[in-house]
């Protein structure tokens, strides 16, 4: 299979990006969760951005909806602008 990978989501933090990660494998969708190691090693420095939550481009509207439909306000995940001006 050589399907993208998009981005879907942007978290403060490793925990949170693994949370959204477990919810959404429990719901069939793979995921990874990238850029954890820079965020933990670099914390609070501006120039590095925290994790990111990627999965196939086919299942990425399905993902946003699951994890729109299942956040709570402490943990709620950042979508990059680019896939909000898309929708």
């Amino acid at each position: 299979m050589d399907e993208k990978l998009v981005t879907i989501a942007q978290f403060d933090d490793y925990i949170g990006a693994e949370m959204a990660k477990q919810l959404l494998e429990d719901f069939g969708i793979k995921a990874i969760v990238g850029g954890a190691n820079a965020s933990n090693v670099y914390a609070g420095v501006p120039a590095v951005e925290g994790p990111v939550l990627q999965v196939f481009e086919s299942k990425a509207d399905e993902a946003r909806k699951i994890l729109e439909e299942n956040k709570t306000n402490d943990e709620a995940p950042q979508i990059p602008e680019e896939e909000q001006e898309g929708d």
